[in-house]
Protein backbone atom coordinates (compact mmCIF):
# COMPACT_ATOMS: atom_id res chain seq x y z
CA UNK A 1 0.00 0.00 0.00
CA UNK A 2 1.11 3.50 -1.03
CA UNK A 3 1.55 6.43 2.05
CA UNK A 4 0.04 9.31 -0.05
CA UNK A 5 -1.99 9.95 -3.33
CA UNK A 6 -3.08 13.63 -4.24
CA UNK A 7 -6.56 14.29 -5.62
CA UNK A 8 -7.09 18.19 -7.62
CA UNK A 9 -10.47 18.69 -8.87
CA UNK A 10 -10.38 21.09 -11.80
CA UNK A 11 -13.95 21.60 -13.01
CA UNK A 12 -12.56 23.66 -16.90
CA UNK A 13 -10.39 25.29 -18.28
CA UNK A 14 -13.24 27.44 -20.61
CA UNK A 15 -14.62 30.27 -18.49
CA UNK A 16 -12.08 29.85 -16.18
CA UNK A 17 -11.58 32.64 -13.14
CA UNK A 18 -14.28 34.90 -14.57
CA UNK A 19 -13.60 37.46 -11.47
CA UNK A 20 -10.16 38.20 -13.34
CA UNK A 21 -12.23 39.51 -16.38
CA UNK A 22 -11.50 42.20 -17.77
CA UNK A 23 -8.27 42.17 -16.47
CA UNK A 24 -7.07 39.13 -18.07
CA UNK A 25 -8.90 37.63 -21.41
CA UNK A 26 -10.60 34.36 -21.62
CA UNK A 27 -7.89 32.34 -22.88
CA UNK A 28 -5.72 34.36 -20.88
CA UNK A 29 -7.25 32.87 -18.41
CA UNK A 30 -7.33 29.06 -19.31
CA UNK A 31 -3.19 29.58 -19.59
CA UNK A 32 -3.14 31.40 -16.01
CA UNK A 33 -4.56 28.22 -14.71
CA UNK A 34 -2.70 25.71 -16.75
CA UNK A 35 0.07 27.41 -15.30
CA UNK A 36 -1.12 27.43 -11.69
CA UNK A 37 -1.98 23.37 -12.11
CA UNK A 38 1.44 23.11 -13.55
CA UNK A 39 3.10 24.75 -10.39
CA UNK A 40 1.12 22.16 -7.95
CA UNK A 41 1.41 19.25 -9.49
CA UNK A 42 5.13 20.13 -9.83
CA UNK A 43 5.61 20.39 -6.21
CA UNK A 44 3.47 17.54 -5.41
CA UNK A 45 5.40 15.30 -7.32
CA UNK A 46 8.45 15.25 -5.08
CA UNK A 47 6.44 14.29 -2.04
CA UNK A 48 3.28 11.81 -3.23
CA UNK A 49 2.74 8.51 -4.71
CA UNK A 50 0.48 9.26 -7.25
CA UNK A 51 -1.04 12.51 -8.69
CA UNK A 52 -4.95 12.86 -9.99
CA UNK A 53 -6.70 15.20 -11.85
CA UNK A 54 -10.54 14.50 -12.15
CA UNK A 55 -12.73 16.12 -14.05
CA UNK A 56 -15.35 16.03 -16.75
CA UNK A 57 -13.28 18.23 -19.05
CA UNK A 58 -11.51 16.25 -21.63
CA UNK A 59 -9.31 19.40 -22.27
CA UNK A 60 -7.98 19.22 -18.46
CA UNK A 61 -7.58 15.41 -18.56
CA UNK A 62 -5.76 15.61 -21.99
CA UNK A 63 -4.02 18.70 -20.08
CA UNK A 64 -3.29 16.02 -17.09
CA UNK A 65 -1.45 13.71 -18.90
CA UNK A 66 1.00 16.16 -20.41
CA UNK A 67 1.97 16.76 -16.82
CA UNK A 68 2.52 12.70 -16.33
CA UNK A 69 -0.14 12.84 -13.74
CA UNK A 70 -3.67 10.34 -13.93
CA UNK A 71 -6.62 11.99 -15.61
CA UNK A 72 -9.96 10.40 -13.96
CA UNK A 73 -13.28 11.28 -15.44
CA UNK A 74 -16.00 12.50 -13.80
CA UNK A 75 -19.30 10.91 -13.36
CA UNK A 76 -21.99 12.75 -15.15
CA UNK A 77 -24.39 14.47 -13.21
CA UNK A 78 -21.68 15.04 -10.56
CA UNK A 79 -20.15 17.83 -8.02
CA UNK A 80 -17.32 18.91 -6.95
CA UNK A 81 -17.74 16.86 -3.89
CA UNK A 82 -19.51 14.06 -5.81
CA UNK A 83 -16.15 13.90 -7.63
CA UNK A 84 -13.89 14.38 -4.23
CA UNK A 85 -15.62 10.94 -3.07
CA UNK A 86 -15.33 9.21 -6.88
CA UNK A 87 -11.44 10.09 -6.63
CA UNK A 88 -11.19 9.12 -2.92
CA UNK A 89 -13.61 5.45 -3.59
CA UNK A 90 -10.60 4.78 -5.99
CA UNK A 91 -7.79 5.72 -3.67
CA UNK A 92 -9.52 3.70 -0.98
CA UNK A 93 -7.55 0.29 -0.13
CA UNK A 94 -4.45 1.58 -2.05
CA UNK A 95 -2.81 4.58 0.26
CA UNK A 96 -2.73 5.60 3.57
CA UNK A 97 -3.58 9.05 3.01
CA UNK A 98 -4.76 11.46 0.82
CA UNK A 99 -4.36 15.40 0.51
CA UNK A 100 -6.83 17.27 -1.96
CA UNK A 101 -5.81 20.42 -2.88
CA UNK A 102 -7.35 23.22 -5.67
CA UNK A 103 -5.53 23.88 -8.79
CA UNK A 104 -4.97 27.35 -8.28
CA UNK A 105 -2.22 27.68 -5.49
CA UNK A 106 0.68 28.53 -6.81
CA UNK A 107 2.42 29.29 -4.14
CA UNK A 108 2.25 25.42 -2.54
CA UNK A 109 5.94 25.34 -3.19
CA UNK A 110 7.15 27.94 -1.09
CA UNK A 111 5.44 25.82 1.90
CA UNK A 112 6.84 23.32 3.81
CA UNK A 113 4.74 20.55 2.42
CA UNK A 114 6.75 17.57 3.08
CA UNK A 115 6.82 18.60 7.11
CA UNK A 116 2.62 18.36 7.21
CA UNK A 117 2.73 14.76 4.87
CA UNK A 118 5.06 13.38 7.32
CA UNK A 119 3.15 14.64 10.03
CA UNK A 120 0.05 13.24 8.79
CA UNK A 121 1.42 9.46 9.42
CA UNK A 122 0.96 10.18 12.89
CA UNK A 123 -2.38 12.67 12.67
CA UNK A 124 -5.58 11.33 11.49
CA UNK A 125 -6.72 15.20 9.96
CA UNK A 126 -4.73 18.03 9.08
CA UNK A 127 -6.00 21.02 6.76
CA UNK A 128 -5.30 24.58 5.66
CA UNK A 129 -7.83 27.19 5.41
CA UNK A 130 -7.74 29.73 2.38
CA UNK A 131 -9.09 32.96 2.78
CA UNK A 132 -12.63 33.81 2.94
CA UNK A 133 -13.44 30.59 5.29
CA UNK A 134 -12.59 28.39 2.34
CA UNK A 135 -10.16 25.07 2.33
CA UNK A 136 -7.41 24.71 0.67
CA UNK A 137 -5.85 21.53 1.73
CA UNK A 138 -7.21 18.24 3.52
CA UNK A 139 -4.97 15.50 4.31
CA UNK A 140 -7.03 12.30 5.69
CA UNK A 141 -7.57 8.62 4.92
CA UNK A 142 -9.65 8.32 1.82
CA UNK A 143 -13.57 8.77 3.10
CA UNK A 144 -12.40 9.52 6.57
CA UNK A 145 -15.10 12.54 6.02
CA UNK A 146 -17.22 13.53 3.49
CA UNK A 147 -15.50 16.90 1.79
CA UNK A 148 -18.02 19.34 2.37
CA UNK A 149 -16.76 22.26 -0.35
CA UNK A 150 -18.63 25.34 -1.80
CA UNK A 151 -18.85 28.49 1.45
CA UNK A 152 -17.36 28.21 4.31
CA UNK A 153 -16.06 24.95 3.88
CA UNK A 154 -13.11 25.50 6.60
CA UNK A 155 -15.03 25.39 9.74
CA UNK A 156 -17.84 22.77 7.94
CA UNK A 157 -14.29 20.31 7.26
CA UNK A 158 -13.41 20.82 11.22
CA UNK A 159 -16.52 20.20 12.58
CA UNK A 160 -16.74 17.23 10.06
CA UNK A 161 -13.84 15.81 11.16
CA UNK A 162 -14.41 16.41 15.45
CA UNK A 163 -17.44 14.75 14.65
CA UNK A 164 -15.21 11.37 14.05
CA UNK A 165 -13.42 12.31 17.13
CA UNK A 166 -10.39 12.60 13.80
CA UNK A 167 -8.79 15.60 16.22
CA UNK A 168 -8.31 18.20 13.47
CA UNK A 169 -4.54 19.83 13.26
CA UNK A 170 -4.68 23.23 11.48
CA UNK A 171 -2.07 24.76 9.55
CA UNK A 172 -1.77 28.01 8.87
CA UNK A 173 0.03 29.20 6.10
CA UNK A 174 -0.04 32.46 3.94
CA UNK A 175 1.27 30.96 0.87
CA UNK A 176 -0.94 27.69 0.91
CA UNK A 177 -3.97 30.21 1.35
CA UNK A 178 -3.33 32.61 -1.25
CA UNK A 179 -5.87 30.66 -3.99
CA UNK A 180 -6.14 32.95 -7.21
CA UNK A 181 -9.58 35.07 -7.88
CA UNK A 182 -8.57 38.68 -8.08
CA UNK A 183 -5.88 40.92 -9.54
CA UNK A 184 -5.04 41.63 -5.98
CA UNK A 185 -3.94 38.17 -5.82
CA UNK A 186 -1.88 38.30 -9.15
CA UNK A 187 0.14 40.86 -7.57
CA UNK A 188 1.30 38.58 -4.41
CA UNK A 189 2.07 35.82 -7.06
CA UNK A 190 4.10 38.67 -8.88
CA UNK A 191 5.90 39.30 -5.18
CA UNK A 192 5.83 35.79 -3.95
CA UNK A 193 5.97 33.64 -6.82
CA UNK A 194 9.81 33.65 -7.91
CA UNK A 195 10.63 30.59 -10.18
CA UNK A 196 7.00 29.52 -10.53
CA UNK A 197 5.46 29.21 -14.15
CA UNK A 198 2.45 31.15 -12.70
CA UNK A 199 4.69 34.32 -12.19
CA UNK A 200 6.66 33.34 -15.52
CA UNK A 201 3.38 33.19 -17.45
CA UNK A 202 2.23 36.54 -15.86
CA UNK A 203 5.72 38.40 -16.64
CA UNK A 204 4.98 37.55 -20.10
CA UNK A 205 1.35 39.32 -20.17
CA UNK A 206 3.43 42.43 -18.43
CA UNK A 207 1.75 42.11 -15.39
CA UNK A 208 3.40 44.15 -12.83
CA UNK A 209 2.73 45.25 -8.87
CA UNK A 210 3.56 48.35 -6.99
CA UNK A 211 2.50 48.88 -3.49
CA UNK A 212 -0.50 50.97 -3.52
CA UNK A 213 -1.46 53.61 -0.57
CA UNK A 214 -4.88 53.42 -1.74
CA UNK A 215 -8.25 51.15 -0.63
CA UNK A 216 -6.11 48.11 -2.04
CA UNK A 217 -2.81 47.29 -0.68
CA UNK A 218 -1.28 46.71 -4.25
CA UNK A 219 -1.67 48.25 -7.48
CA UNK A 220 -1.99 45.88 -10.06
CA UNK A 221 -1.15 46.73 -14.06
CA UNK A 222 -0.02 45.80 -17.12
CA UNK A 223 1.44 47.18 -19.68
CA UNK A 224 0.12 47.98 -22.77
Amino acid sequence: MDNIYAIIPVTTFKNAKTRLSPFLSEEERENLLKAMLHDVTDTLKKYVDKIIIISRDEDVLSYAESLNVKPMLENENSNLNKALTQAMKYCKGKVRKVIIVPSDIPLIGKTNLKMLIDASKNLDFIIVPSKGGGTNMIIMKPMAIRTRYEGFSYKEHVNAAEKKKLNPQVHDSFFMALDVNTSQDLGEIMIHGEKTHTRQYLKELKVSVESSRGEQRLDVTRAD
